[in-house]
């Protein structure tokens, strides 16, 4: 039976299952977590007065909101159906420029791709041939804006108004997981090589009639058949397309593919997905999840993240999930968050040792007016707020309550 606790009497490993204000209004993104670090304990005072315990918790419950980052252990895993994962933590990469510096770099990179894209669409709906030096040239700036800071690419890919699905899709599925690839520290050829897929791994759709892809409604059983074709027309194209990665056109076969062996075309599972593959179903799903579709809204990226949560050890990897959930992080980049100044500022930059503690750009005063010119707070820096406390985040806002743009952000 659960209990209520006061959080200054709450002592590690105990099972916080329910708070004393909605989850939602504070950093933790899943709701029940067994208390393991002074971080969680932090917040929780910061936020709560109360919490009720589980002495009998959930058996799957994890503290993975407020983890550190760390890397998985490959040596740690078995059985025939598990990933191998020998290759992530290979390479340490340095952040080469702040987000404000690198958003510049990150604009032409992520306009090129896009017209790169829409153009690659248009040529093979007309029976050509994809223009294969114009794809390389496109993922070498994307991969090289990633590697320099990440953060730059897809603070823009999130700010950046939408056109059509298809192409920003293809696009923004580049960017989560050129960006994931440096994240895991994969080597730079494996960060390439997803970018080239995240970008291509759909093409096929546009061998699909466009009333299919657009259709509003539920698929039919014949239409949702007709539909998981544009894998095997993605293999055809990215094949017979000089130029390209060796074995492109075997990973685009792999994105719907699922853990559990419930995907398709082959119904594959863990180790026969292989790590590029999962990381593509990943990536594809989440974007979908958090874009606007023909037949669903857009759900937040807090949203979206819980649900993959979910999933994992189902339809996916559960190492690759945690450190995806890392990578996104607690303020998920272009997210609008109040401050306890009552101040209203744009998440641009990750703090990957203080998940809690993002740079964040003020927009708004907190009198809700427009703020010229608009100010850079550093949360890991402890710099103080009006009263005198160090600025924290009080909460999320509404996802895309305040249009906002990156142009906005940097060149007022």
């Amino acid at each position: 039976m659960k209990k209520s606790v006061p959080v200054a009497e709450l002592k590690m490993g105990m099972y916080v299952a329910e708070l004393d204000r909605p989850w939602t209004e504070t950093p933790f993104m899943f709701q029940g977590f067994y208390l393991e670090t002074d971080e969680q304990l932090e917040t929780l005072k910061q936020y709560c007065k109360t919490v009720f315990v589980d002495p009998d918790p959930p058996k799957l419950a994890e503290p993975i909101a407020l983890r550190p980052r760390a890397m998985p252990r490959p040596a740690a895993r078995s059985g025939a159906s598990q990933l191998d994962l020998s290759r992530i933590g290979k390479v340490r990469y340095v952040e080469q420029a702040p987000v404000e510096r690198e958003v510049k770099q990150a604009e032409v990179a992520y306009k090129s791709t896009t017209k790169l894209a829409s153009e690659a669409v248009e040529a093979v709906r007309a029976g050509r041939t994809l223009d294969a030096p114009s794809v390389e040239q496109a993922v070498r700036s994307m991969t090289e804006s990633v590697l320099r800071n990440p953060d730059a690419l897809l603070l823009f890919s999130q700010l950046k108004e939408k056109g059509d699905y298809t192409t920003s899709h293809a696009v923004d599925s580049a960017v989560y997981m050129t960006a994931f690839g440096r994240f895991l520290q994969l080597p730079a050829e494996d960060i390439s090589l997803l970018g080239y897929l995240g970008l291509l791994q759909d093409v096929g759709k546009t061998r699909l009639p466009t009333e299919l892809l657009n259709k509003r409604n539920r698929l039919s059983e014949a239409e949702f058949a007709q539909a998981k074709q544009h894998v095997q027309y993605s293999v055809e194209i990215l094949s017979n397309t000089p130029g390209l990665p060796p074995g492109l056109g075997e990973l685009a076969l792999l994105h719907h593919e699922r853990q559990d062996g419930s995907g398709y075309p082959k119904g594959l599972k863990g180790r026969d997905i292989g790590l590029l593959g999962s990381i593509a179903g990943i990536i594809d799903t989440f974007d979908a999840l958090t874009a606007r579709r023909p037949y669903a809204e857009p759900v937040p990226p807090s949203a979206a993240l819980s649900m993959l949560y979910k999933w994992r050890g189902s339809f996916f990897d559960p190492v690759l999930i945690e450190q995806f959930i890392r990578c996104i992080g607690i303020f998920p980049l272009g997210s609008t968050v109040e401050l306890n100044s009552g101040e209203i500022g744009i998440v641009i930059a990750q703090n990957l040792e203080k998940r809690l503690q993002p740079r964040v750009m003020v927009i708004r005063d907190a009198a809700g007016n427009p703020l010229k010119p608009q100010k850079l707070l550093d949360l890991s820096r402890g710099l103080k707020a009006p009263d005198g406390e160090p600025y924290r985040i009080r909460r999320t806002l509404e996802y895309g309550r305040i249009p906002v743009t990156a142009d906005s952000l940097f060149n007022d």
